[in-house]
């Protein structure tokens, strides 16, 4: 990123950006109250924001019939739609605002070829995730008790079941176990109403019957990393790996995959990398910077790799920096699917080099953009100091509340006169740094010790 771009960028904030955040607002406040105990007026402007678009008569319809003390799955749904479509036209005011200054290009959605997915089924379970979702609003998150959250236990495990509907059933379990951490909500000062009204919109629009598979198409070539997000809380862990794909025929393309699994919240730090045994070939790649062949690999239009070690093939290796400097600036970047259009979900790859560090910022001939070290995983080596004392970065640019932040994958320093290169997945084959083989020694292997417990308890 050169200082004119992070000047574009940062100069001034995407026209109606705020405009719209309120607009989104009332909706989740009356959310938080409950719309059973909202006042006649408090989504009258939520309404006339639609006005002028396709969704008037929908919006309006729903806001009367709530005031008026009839709520509905199809009202609740033309609301949660609505609010769907205020966060994706701030989105998409942010990645133009984003893809201009970086002078990226964006493939349309519909570029990439693919087949449609079968409908889901388990209309019972989707019917039973709108009750639970349709109680939610009606009592609102200030009314919301044990019963409440209990409630929908049965239909998130029966749901987890259904490999169409994990993607609900884990985001329904997520917001449930937020609701109960959180309890009684009713004391809480402040709430969190955006990203609860976030996750409850999703859900609404996830549980609708007939809903559509991910097109797909596959592709063969050769995949270059430049790093990775780790995403881990108490239950679960997610690394999503970014890259560029070269394929034959076509211009290099960036693209996402990602790796989940289970784990509980004693699994923490390093032991985090051996949840993922079973992607032998994408830890070794990651620790080991190496390029990875892919073979008929799926790849959804919204440039996401369905990851599967067996149809990738470990090459030589290749400095994601000098990757980024090469590849980086004409890489082609992917659509996004109308569903995923949230400005929480930005985070485009970028290669920042030249600045100067301090005071949480990195500085670019005056121009400066704060840096985010909260997003540093504990399962790496890379540390908020190295960052401080670092002269290049791969990072994720994204956009929260109000301004854009960077978010550290990688960054070039100095450790002893030395340079030296830091990557969050340094340690995906385990760590390096003796101090904490030394310590993950002493404090024991908690992953084999589970497995163990959970084995004992099968043969019983």
């Amino acid at each position: 990123m050169l200082p004119t771009q992070l000047g574009a960028l940062v100069a001034d904030p995407a026209p109606g950006v705020s405009e719209a955040l309120d607009v989104a607002g009332s909706l989740d406040h009356a959310l938080a109250d409950g719309l059973a105990r909202m006042s006649p007026s408090a989504l009258a402007g939520f309404a006339d924001a639609f006005s002028g678009s396709p969704l008037r008569d929908r919006v309006a319809e729903a806001v009367d019939k709530i005031a008026a003390g009839s709520v509905s799955d199809e009202h609740l749904l033309a609301l949660a739609g609505a609010r769907s479509a205020l966060f994706g036209a701030v989105h998409d005011a942010l990645l133009g605002q984003a893809d201009a200054a970086l002078g990226r290009t964006r493939a349309a959605v519909g570029n990439l070829p693919g087949g449609t997915g079968e409908a889901a089924s388990a209309g019972n379970l989707l019917a039973g995730s709108r009750s639970w979702l349709r109680e939610l609003a009606i009592t609102g998150w200030r009314g919301v008790d044990h019963d409440l959250v209990t409630a929908a236990g049965q239909v998130i495990e029966a749901s987890l079941a259904q490999p169409r509907l994990r993607r609900l059933a884990t985001l329904l379990d997520g917001l449930a176990a937020e609701l109960r951490a959180c309890s009684p909500i009713a004391t809480m000062d402040r709430l969190p109403v955006r990203r609860w009204g976030d996750l409850w919109s999703r859900a609404m629009l996830l549980a609708q019957d007939g809903g559509r598979g991910t097109p797909a198409a596959p592709v063969t070539g050769r995949l270059l990393l430049l790093g990775a997000d780790v995403h881990e809380h108490a239950t679960a862990v997610q690394v999503q790996v970014h890259g560029i794909l070269e394929a034959p025929g076509a211009a290099p393309r960036l693209v996402r995959t990602s790796v989940a699994a289970p784990k509980v919240d004693t699994i923490v730090g390093p032991a985090v990398w051996r949840l993922f045994a079973a992607h032998p070939v994408l830890l070794g790649a990651l620790a080991e910077r190496l390029t990875l062949d892919v073979t008929d690999m799926p790849l959804l239009a919204g440039g996401d790799l369905v990851w599967s070690d067996a149809l990738a093939k470990a090459g030589p290796p290749a400095d994601p920096f000098a990757t980024a400097r090469v590849l980086l600036a004409d890489a082609t970047a992917p659509p996004v699917p109308p569903l995923e259009r949230h400005p929480a979900r930005i985070g485009e790859p970028v290669l920042v080099e030249g600045y100067t560090a301090a005071d949480g910022a990195f500085t670019l001939a005056d121009q400066k953009i704060t840096v985010d070290t909260g997003r540093l995983p504990a399962c790496g080596p890379l540390t908020p100091q190295l960052v401080a004392a670092s002269h290049a970065c791969i990072g994720l640019l994204r956009w929260d509340d109000g301004g854009w932040s960077l978010q550290p994958l990688a960054v070039l320093t100095m450790v002893k006169r030395q340079p030296v290169a830091a990557h969050t997945t340094d340690w995906a084959l385990g760590p390096t740094d003796p101090k904490v083989v030394k310590a993950a020694a002493a404090a024991g292997d908690a992953v084999a010790v589970l497995r163990e417990r959970a084995g004992r308890l099968l043969r019983k």
